[in-house]
């Protein structure tokens, strides 16, 4: 038992000392909450700039999952209350499934105050500009 009792320090310890190195800190406290890459809708892919116009008509749109809350469980929008974003699917020619690219609006349907897209399945995100 007692041998048991020093491992767990021991990974509770080392579980400390992660948590506490510079890299880990500012990973967790500079996780980004502000997008400062942008894209302009005229270079959006072709599907994309549809998918936002039909955004903005309210639909109607291919994918049932479109209009969806997004939950932002990667953190890398800004943080707003669960039901804030939405995300669309922008299809991908040649691609049978939804494929990795979509739109993601926050505020109210069509009339978004802000929307953002992704090509890599919300890896990163770019803001979407006139």
């Amino acid at each position: 038992m007692l041998r048991f009792e020093k491992f767990k320090l021991v990974i509770t310890g080392l579980c400390l000392i992660a948590m506490l190195t510079p890299g880990a800190i500012q990973a967790k406290t500079n996780a980004p909450t502000n997008i400062q890459a942008t894209i302009r809708v005229t270079e959006l892919p072709k599907q994309g700039e549809q998918m936002l116009a039909l955004i903005h008509q309210g639909g109607p749109f291919a994918s049932e999952k479109d209009g969806s809350v997004f939950g932002n469980r990667e953190r890398l929008l800004p943080p707003f209350k669960r039901g804030y974003y939405r995300e669309y699917t922008v299809a991908t020619p040649g691609v049978s499934h939804r494929g990795a690219r979509r739109i993601v609006c926050g505020g109210p349907p069509k009339i978004p105050d802000i929307c953002y897209y992704t090509a890599d399945h919300y890896a990163s995100f770019r803001k979407i500009v006139p």
